[in-house]
């Protein structure tokens, strides 16, 4: 096989309600997932024995061993087939914006999967990401339907803490919250996509603040700046996202937050369908 790119692009949860838990201790949500430009890297090569080499910015205590999600991907879609892999890290890790489910999934992606369904022994989140566009997300994630969003100028914003997933879990005040709507209203538009949003959740909001402050901080600062339509965390924390009404507008945002706090991971873009980029071509 010649080799082959394809991107992880980050997802992000625009709004995410839990409704329930399952007898076996699995929640059910409710929630829209956008995908961002900023993206992990793969490239893939038939090799005579199988292995991971991680680089990249966000490459610090990412796995090689057969714990990690691509690996588990590759032997998955492609079993006795021995591949070599290099994964770029962009996006950081325990983010609550599916870097590993979305590295998984793009694996998949390269050596032609095409049914998510069996990706789900993988997590819930890797079948959504197989392929990178608007869903509306129901029960454990095996629900998944198509959703007509416009582009959504955004910035997203890591306080470079590490939120792990359970803990946020244990936290919530309750399980059994409001759904979203049977049918979503047309979003024709950023303008009136970001209002409906900001009348939305994300239920895992309030139990990740209480465990990492810096997620209010975040928010904050993300309000504050000039044009800042909605300011939400996505997934499980602690990345957050700000929506605006325009690209410039998001821009501009991006570069005051990285003046006022270079320590934090930012990146800027529209949120919205990333299938035709995270396409796999020739490396």
């Amino acid at each position: 096989m010649p080799a082959i790119r394809v991107l992880a692009p980050a997802k992000v949860n625009l709004c995410l309600h839990v409704t329930g838990r399952r007898a076996d201790g699995y929640h059910l949500l409710d929630g829209l997932v956008a995908f961002a430009p900023v993206a992990d890297v793969l490239a893939l090569t038939d090799a005579p024995v199988p292995g991971l080499t991680v680089d990249g910015p966000m490459a610090t205590g990412v796995p090689t061993d057969p714990t990690n999600l691509v690996l588990r991907a590759a032997a998955l879609v492609a079993p006795g087939r021995p591949l070599s892999i290099r994964l770029t890290k962009h996006l950081p890790a325990a983010a609550g914006i599916g870097g590993g489910s979305s590295d998984a999934a793009a694996v998949a992606r390269a050596l032609g999967a095409t049914d998510p369904g069996p990706l789900r022994a993988l997590g819930a989140d890797v079948p959504l990401c197989l392929t990178p566009r608007p869903w509306r997300s129901r029960g454990t994630g095996e629900d998944l339907t198509p959703v007509a969003l416009p582009p959504l100028p955004a910035v997203l914003v890591n306080p470079r803490v590490a939120v792990p997933t359970a803990p946020v879990f244990a936290g919530l005040a309750r399980r059994d919250n409001p759904p979203l709507p049977d049918a979503l209203p047309a979003l024709p538009d950023a303008a009136t996509a970001i209002a409906w949003l900001a009348t939305q959740r994300n239920d895992l909001e309030p139990p990740a603040r209480a465990l990492a402050p810096a997620i209010g901080a975040v928010l904050a600062a993300l309000a504050a700046t000039s044009g800042c339509g909605l300011a939400r965390m996505t997934g499980s924390g602690a990345t957050c996202f700000g929506l605006y009404p325009t690209d410039t507008a998001a821009a501009a945002a991006a570069a005051a937050l990285r003046a006022a706090h270079p320590d934090w991971w930012i990146a800027d873009g529209p949120l919205g369908d990333r299938t035709d980029a995270a396409a796999p071509h020739p490396a």
